[in-house]
């Protein structure tokens, strides 16, 4: 009973604060967008290099070096003076350098620049996001407010890996292999192989991200969340 009574203070908490739950709406709206894309890069990588683990280690290598240099910059340079401007840039920086870019081209250059950014602004939007909460909750109860903010953001990983095997599997790339005018008006962007149609799956999580993090900044209570 103590466990339960505790978490639904949690969720009450943030209810009753608007700033709050809709900042939390749009770090699970990119987290969804971001695991859905990813358990898809390295599959549609290999598909479209014949299932070369040569090419996949460096793609991934690039990410790994992208998530380092993020994560030193971040340490060395404290963030942005308005954190908000961390988050919601950081997320549209993830969807358009990252997955829009990894989805739209099938050329290495593109992956590795993907990759690196998608791996970058990780850092970036969590220390972010963070620092304002942090900052917006008060340090007794931060434990159990964040224990749920944490299960609100982090639910959507699952959800988005559930989601984007089927899609890719029965949808977008039987459609792409296809001789229909609608694969045709596509391939002529992304082709007609193997590992198009996710390409045309991690463009789209990546341009919708995008839009999530630019589009947040229209909204007074996620723009404010600091004041």
């Amino acid at each position: 009973k103590g466990i339960l009574r505790e978490s639904i203070f949690g969720f009450k908490y943030i209810l009753k604060r608007p700033s709050l739950l809709n900042l939390q709406l749009v770090f699970a709206s990119g987290n969804l967008m971001s695991s859905w894309a990813a358990v898809l890069i390295a599959p549609m990588i290999l598909g479209r290099t014949g299932n070369s683990a040569s090419t996949l280690g460096v793609v991934e290598s690039s990410g790994a070096l992208g998530g380092i240099i993020g994560s030193s910059l971040i340490t060395a340079w404290g963030g942005p003076k308005r954190r908000i401007n961390g988050v919601l840039l950081g997320w549209a920086g993830s969807g358009l350098l990252g997955l829009a870019l990894m989805g739209l081209s099938s050329a290495i250059p593109f992956w590795l620049a993907g990759s690196f950014f998608f791996s970058f602004f990780g850092p970036i939007v969590n220390s972010s996001n963070q620092a304002i909460w942090q900052s917006k909750v008060p340090p007794d109860i931060q434990g159990r407010v964040f224990s749920v903010r944490r299960v609100i953001a982090q639910i959507t990983g699952p959800l988005g890996m559930m989601i984007a095997g089927p899609m890719a599997d029965k949808v977008f790339e039987p459609l792409m292999l296809s001789s229909t005018s609608l694969s045709q008006s596509f391939g002529r962007i992304f082709g007609n192989s193997i590992g198009s149609g996710m390409s045309i799956l991690i463009f789209l999580t990546g341009s919708i991200t995008t839009i999530i993090g630019l589009a947040a900044y229209l909204n007074p209570l996620v723009r404010n969340v600091e004041t």
